[in-house]
């Protein structure tokens, strides 16, 4: 559940996406690609689920809000990956009481302290490169002096394509002992760019291009099941619904090349906390995603002198 602050029906934010892999879903995709704004929080679920938390978000907003419905519909942004590996999908579990208490936690987190990681919320069930996933998130500070945070739900790749600061760590970790337990390859990403800068749509759309390549330093290779499915949103100038953004002048062109670092930077941390913040977890039918060694992982980047 990601949530920029503010009425976001009454003054939405400039946003763009982008797909590196479309095996996946993001509900209110398409109206933000033609719009270039997000008009709702972002709600992260598994795919099943889908349905269920947008009827959920369309009934609180609407709970919120007596506009809504009347003068104008929402389209809820509601992500998703593939957790039935580890969850009982053929239930479906998530309730309106679930959608409500993931929005009040997100709204009450702003400003505050980094969200929880790893196997938590939305990222419970879900694995990433042959190891548990889940919730990472990370920042970067632009020369400009503004803020690029990233946040990703991970769930995508196996254990020998796992690289860290270019070390191909998946490689020199022992494999699973009982195969069999372990997550297939397929999965996916989705990953949310949120940026102060004074951005458009185009811009936003750029920044969330560049996703893919964090991902890939990590060890995707966007597989043929997996949804790569990115979106980011700039809240510098954002604007009261109906009217003409103002503020700072908007940032294009060159300017732009430090966002691209940072978000690329920032998408590569933030699959990385995913893991390590992530414990093994025992799923449905013995099915299991072991949690990445840290104590390991350093040593190993230790020697190759990484660290």
């Amino acid at each position: 559940m990601i949530d920029v602050g503010g009425d976001l029906f009454r003054s939405p934010v400039p946003a763009g996406g982008a797909v590196l892999n479309g095996a996946g879903e993001c509900t209110g995709f398409i109206t933000v690609g033609e719009w270039g704004l997000v008009e709702t929080p972002i709600f992260l679920t598994s795919t099943m689920q889908v349905g269920r938390v947008y009827d959920a978000a369309c009934e609180l907003l609407m709970a919120e809000d007596s506009a809504i419905g009347r003068d104008e519909v929402i389209i809820p942004v509601v992500a998703e990956c593939d957790d039935s590996f580890l969850s009982e999908s053929r239930r479906m579990q998530v309730s309106k009481d679930d959608v409500r208490s993931a929005l009040e936690a997100a709204r009450a987190g702003a400003g505050g302290p980094a969200p929880a990681e790893g196997a938590v919320g939305s990222g419970t069930g879900m694995s990433c490169l042959g190891f548990k996933g889940g919730i990472g998130s990370s920042s970067r500070l632009t020369p400009s002096g503004h803020v690029v945070g990233v946040l990703v739900m991970t769930n995508f790749g196996e254990q020998d394509r796992l690289t860290v600061d270019g070390v191909p760590i998946g490689r020199m970790l022992p494999s699973a002992e009982d195969p069999a337990g372990w997550p297939p390859p397929a999965g996916s990403c989705i990953t949310m760019v949120i940026t102060d800068a004074p951005l458009d749509s185009a811009a936003s759309a750029r920044l969330a291009r560049r996703a893919g390549l964090g991902l890939a330093r990590t060890g995707s290779t966007g597989n043929h099941g997996s949804g790569e499915i990115f979106l980011a949103v700039a809240t510098g100038r954002r604007a009261a619904r109906g009217t003409a953004p103002a503020g700072p002048d908007l940032m294009s062109g060159s300017d732009l090349n430090p966002f691209f670092a940072a978000v690329v930077d920032a998408t590569e941390e933030a699959v990385l906390n995913s893991m390590l913040a992530a414990p093994t977890v025992v799923g449905r039918d013995g099915n299991y995603s072991r949690g990445l060694p840290a104590d390991r992982v350093a040593e190993l980047l230790s020697a190759a002198g990484r660290i």
